[in-house]
């Protein structure tokens, strides 16, 4: 692994929480000491995945065939708020700089989520969920930095 990776392990819980996974940081970050500022800091560097969207991720790899594959996600400008959420299926391996979080659970496949160090600028703090409901099914993100959503919820702009 090069240095300027950050990669995420983390178990799947049974609690239903979001696990909260914590980046290892590449050899030039300083330790912060469990300093709220630092753990603040390493949280506006990653993301949570809740419980039932790692389940959802992982049933579609293997709907699709790519259980080893991962889920790439991000932001692109556009959208009629500026920002668009991005999902993406990736089979490839992770990009220089990419934060790998990786979900693991005991007789199952692992679950692999990729995000590029751009799109961490804005995701940073946010949670990924899985909603269903009778109106809706699919993933949503519960991001703090948003300051304003579009009325079709794709679409954002930060503060």
């Amino acid at each position: 692994m090069q240095s300027n990776e950050e990669t995420t392990t983390t178990m799947a819980e049974d609690s239903g929480s979001y696990p909260a996974p914590v980046a290892t940081a590449d050899a030039g970050h300083a330790h912060d000491g469990g300093a709220p500022n630092g753990a603040e800091a390493k949280a506006k560097r990653t993301l949570a995945v809740s419980d039932a969207a790692v389940e959802a991720i992982r049933a579609q790899l293997a709907k699709r065939g790519t259980p080893e594959g991962a889920i790439r996600v991000g932001i692109r400008g556009g959208g009629c708020s500026g920002f668009s959420y991005v999902i993406e299926f990736e089979d490839r391996p992770p990009r220089s700089g990419d934060l790998v979080l990786e979900f693991a659970e005991p007789g199952k496949a692992t679950v692999r989520v990729l995000c590029d160090k751009k799109s961490i600028i804005y995701l940073g703090g946010s949670v990924l969920d899985w909603e269903k409901t009778l109106m809706y099914q699919g993933f949503k993100f519960k991001n703090p930095q948003e300051a304003t959503r579009c009325g079709c919820g794709h679409s954002f702009t930060v503060a």
